[in-house]
């Protein structure tokens, strides 16, 4: 019978590995992902200044002490608006040096596993390296489980029945336009909420949703909570919430 490890396999010698580690639990990690956080030469991951890192946090739990570790600090956080020029700039100039550290491993012969909270292709700081590197190095992508799949589960509020069309909106669109978009979905689940929370809200009111809105705060993690959104009084929320609007379409 095959181990774990077998099932899991390996890490190869200059591969870079997008690490999909889901939505905070770390047992909700893929067998192939908890495989390479251990087989990797060099562990990579985002953090925010002064912060650990919620994905290194997430696989904790998988890393032996001594590992090498790459930490990726960001230049700044909500310092300065993402509209402003001097954030876009300065970002770029991040991800770019965050590249060359990388591609510099790679080089060597090292295998990079970049750990992505939920899934490395969705809204996740993985892509920008994916962009600047794929063309020059191997790179395997592993899914992860999404923050709002393990929010969804976690709140027991199926998301879409039947035809339900599902949409995914970011809460730094417009106040006007994402209850015009509200006003035209089946169900939805709002990231990027922080603090557009208010607005978020709003915008769900004046679509006519509010009473089936859900307010998700670091959901899979020791220190979630889940509340209906009508009675969320706060004027934000955590970098870990969402809000969820399940679909009504036919339950057979």
């Amino acid at each position: 019978m095959s181990s774990l490890d077998d099932i899991a396999g390996s890490a190869r010698a200059g591969t870079l590995y997008g690490i999909g580690v889901g939505p905070g639990d770390v047992r909700y990690l893929t067998l192939r992902a908890a495989g390479l956080v251990r087989s990797v030469d060099v562990v990579a991951y985002f953090a925010k200044r002064g912060l650990e890192g919620n994905a290194r946090r997430i696989v904790t739990p998988l890393i032996d002490m001594g590992r090498h570790e790459l930490r990726l600090e960001y230049p700044l956080t909500e310092e300065v608006p993402v509209a402003d020029i001097s954030y876009r700039t300065q970002i770029a100039d991040f991800y770019r040096r965050a590249a060359d550290s990388i591609s510099a491993h790679l080089r060597d012969g090292r295998s990079v596993g970049l750990l992505a909270e939920g899934d490395p292709f969705f809204y996740g700081s993985f892509m920008h390296m994916w962009r600047r590197l794929e063309r020059d190095h191997p790179v395997e992508v592993v899914p992860g489980v999404t923050g709002m799949s393990g929010c969804w589960t976690r709140a027991n509020a199926p998301i879409t029945w039947g035809d339900d069309i599902l949409s995914v909106l970011p809460g730094t669109l417009a106040e006007d336009v994402l209850a015009d978009r509200l006003a035209r979905c089946d169900a939805a689940v709002i990231m990027k909420v922080g603090r557009n929370l208010p607005k978020v809200k709003r915008a769900i009111a004046s679509a006519g949703l509010l009473a089936r809105a859900l307010y998700v705060e670091r959901g899979t993690m020791e220190d979630q909570r889940v509340v209906p959104l009508a009675e969320c009084d706060w004027e934000r929320g955590p970098y870990f919430s969402m809000i969820l609007i399940p679909g009504q379409g036919r339950a057979l």
